[in-house]
């Protein structure tokens, strides 16, 4: 039953006040969930972008796939013939479009196999390959063309569930394909179960009754592009959630609190590690006379240097004068204790830059 337009634009002017404020509030929690756990983007990692690669290639394929010129031939449009049409002038006309007016071997089996009209119906519900090489199927039991047709009708959803698993696999792309596992599978296997009951659920009988060639519902046509369409929309949403998810602009997942500890453990260690290696330093150059004398005689001629500058007329005017007019003590001080509290990092940005890292 077709829905005009009228009702379609009085069921947005219904919902879409109660539905739009949702769907803005949803994706303003999901842009803002990354910040919320305190991650940040982050570039693509090189495995992801192989995996984006990969479901890019078979998106391309599919498309390309559901160009007219990849479907099989339709004799019907190909002979510009009705379904009501003789089958010796059906095929007469085939033969003068084949080279040198000889049909094929599948054109052969065809032409055995259109004996009544339930055989053409049959022919535009499961294509001509179907049609042409099942053995043990027969117009007398529809059922069994659909039997046949399985196979090759989940073929490409098991393809693409294979690619699916690949750009998702946590072996070849990490963690950050490995979350969406469980949703490509369950997606693949919903679409392949819902293409298999509209081909199953397909009244191929409705085409008998319409005379001309404009009113044939080419089912086995439009049902092969809406597949190859699907397949292609559903590789690009994971590619799509698998780049948002792995740069953190969105679906990220906050570190959990084992991985939190981890993180603030290793960035000790590595500080400790730093201040073991200056410790090392000093106690070398202490240890040792020659470095020792080059240090002392180092600090001492500092000293000298710095009281001899103080000691001078105009360094001592300025002082004064900084002092009095220019330089609070208070910010100086607070400053000061800023850097102090500042030298080492503290635990929460240890753990963010850890992990972002």
């Amino acid at each position: 039953m077709a829905v005009s337009w009228g009702t379609i634009k009085s069921v947005l002017i219904f919902f879409g006040p109660i539905l739009l404020p949702k769907a803005i509030g949803y994706y303003r929690t999901i842009r803002a969930g990354p910040s919320a756990n305190g991650l940040t983007i982050r570039p693509l990692n090189p495995k992801v972008l192989r995996a984006l690669s990969l479901l890019s290639l078979t998106t391309l394929l599919y498309l390309l796939l559901s160009l007219p010129p990849s479907a099989p031939e339709n004799l019907f449009e190909r002979t510009q013939s009705r379904l009501q049409i003789p089958t010796d002038v059906l095929f007469a006309r085939l033969s003068s479009l084949r080279p040198k007016n000889v049909l094929t071997p599948s054109d052969t089996a065809l032409r055995n196999k259109f004996v009544n009209m339930e055989s053409r119906t049959l022919y535009l519900q499961f294509g001509p390959e179907v049609l042409a090489n099942c053995p043990f199927c027969t117009s007398d039991d529809p059922r069994s063309y659909f039997y046949y047709a399985l196979p090759s009708l989940l073929s490409p959803h098991l393809l693409n569930l294979i690619v699916l698993s690949i750009a998702t696999s946590g072996l070849l792309v990490g963690l950050d394909g490995s979350k969406w596992r469980r949703a490509t599978v369950i997606s693949t296997l919903v679409l392949a179960a819902l293409d298999v009951y509209v081909v199953s659920s397909y009244n191929h009988q409705s085409n008998a009754h319409r005379p001309r060639l404009a009113e044939l519902d080419m089912f086995f046509w439009t049902a092969r592009v809406y597949r190859l369409l699907a397949l292609a929309v559903l590789d690009v949403a994971f590619a799509a959630l698998l780049y948002l998810s792995s740069t953190n602009r969105a679906f990220a997942s906050p570190p959990s609190p084992a991985e939190r500890v981890e993180a603030v453990a290793r960035r000790l260690l590595m500080t400790k590690s730093k201040i073991n290696a200056v410790g090392i330093v000093k106690n070398t150059a202490i240890r040792d006379e020659e470095l020792r004398e080059r240090m002392r005689a180092y600090w001492q001629h500092e000293g000298r240097l710095m009281r001899e500058v103080m000691e001078e007329r105009e360094v001592i005017e300025g002082v004064n004068d900084a002092l009095q007019n220019r330089i609070n003590i208070q910010d100086i001080s607070r400053d000061a204790k800023t850097y102090a509290i500042n030298m080492l990092p503290k635990a929460e940005d240890t753990v963010q830059e850890t992990v972002v890292g």
